[in-house]
């Protein structure tokens, strides 16, 4: 073998082998350029599933479907936004205190007395009374008073006495703290309405105040008036804002509820009804309650 045939095989080899590599570096740079347009594609599909998730979670309320929920929030709502955001409170969670409380109105105490917050009576206020009331053997849940008994038999019934409430009454002055027409705010939507909506004022105002007696109402009241300092009233919408109000007044001694289950359950009606999206809407776009339900 001549050496310069030599040294042509050595310069074809050479050649060769750096061909088969270059071509070994091309084919590893298009499978990880493939690879990572496939995962791009798939984080991409994955962010629109999520994005769609996230809508359809924010647009479908669960609770929403149920009348009793939506007959309670359709009376109070509106007026409710304009009392809370006057006295620098988020109205979302008082619209959902409120529902828990009341049990979206349907507790006996908050259908006599107006009371859909369950506060206590002062001193001087008058408050609802020891009463001997029926509920029905079927259902024992369901307490009547005023006229309704009278659509029952008395196989259907069993009587009971019932403690004070220790909770204020917000029925007309003539006719609060007595046992007198017990049944008048049903009879009488307007007074019903007025009632409740005092009953909201008091929280707001007196309740979550700097000269509260107790500290967890003036710590809330003391971040609340700083937050709508730095950012405006429309921190007063911002979820966070609403869930650290929440549990700023609960539990805890001389909270608003000491139970620590009840924050958590407050936060899932607020959460599962839409109170801060109605809240806002009601407030921004000034629409109708069936509009925005």
């Amino acid at each position: 073998m001549s050496k310069k045939f030599f040294l042509s095989f050595l310069l074809f080899f050479a050649v060769s082998i750096t061909l088969v590599f270059t071509i070994i570096e091309m084919n590893e740079k298009k499978a990880i350029i493939k690879k990572a347009i496939i995962k791009k594609a798939i984080t991409k599909k994955e962010t629109k599933k999520e994005k769609l998730k996230k809508s359809k979670r924010i647009k479908t309320y669960r609770y929403r479907k149920y009348p009793h929920v939506k007959n309670f929030y359709k009376v109070i709502s509106k007026e409710v936004v304009k009392i809370a955001l006057k006295y620098n409170v988020p109205p979302a969670a008082v619209l959902a205190i409120a529902g828990v409380e009341s049990g979206y109105g349907r507790g006996y105490v908050a259908h006599i007395t107006g009371n859909i917050l369950s506060l206590g009576a002062k001193t001087n206020e008058p408050e609802l009374p020891a009463l001997y009331l029926p509920n029905l053997k079927l259902n024992k849940s369901k307490i009547l008073y005023g006229d309704v008994i009278k659509e029952y038999s008395e196989e259907a019934l069993a009587w009971k006495q019932r403690p004070k409430s220790l909770k204020k009454d917000y029925r007309p002055k003539s006719i609060a703290g007595t046992i007198k027409n017990l049944d008048y705010l049903d009879k009488n939507l307007k007074e019903k309405s007025k009632a409740n909506l005092a009953c909201i004022e008091d929280f707001v105002k007196v309740w979550i105040n700097k000269n509260k007696k107790f500290r967890p109402f003036v710590d809330a009241r003391v971040m609340l008036d700083k937050e709508v300092k730095l950012h405006s009233k429309n921190i007063l919408f911002d979820r966070d804002l609403n869930i650290k109000f929440i549990y700023m007044i609960s539990g805890k001694e001389n909270s608003f509820n000491y139970r620590k289950t009840w924050a958590p359950k407050v936060v899932k009606i607020m959460d599962n009804v839409g109170l801060i999206e109605l809240a806002k809407v009601l407030h921004v776009k000034d629409k109708r309650f069936k509009e925005v339900w």
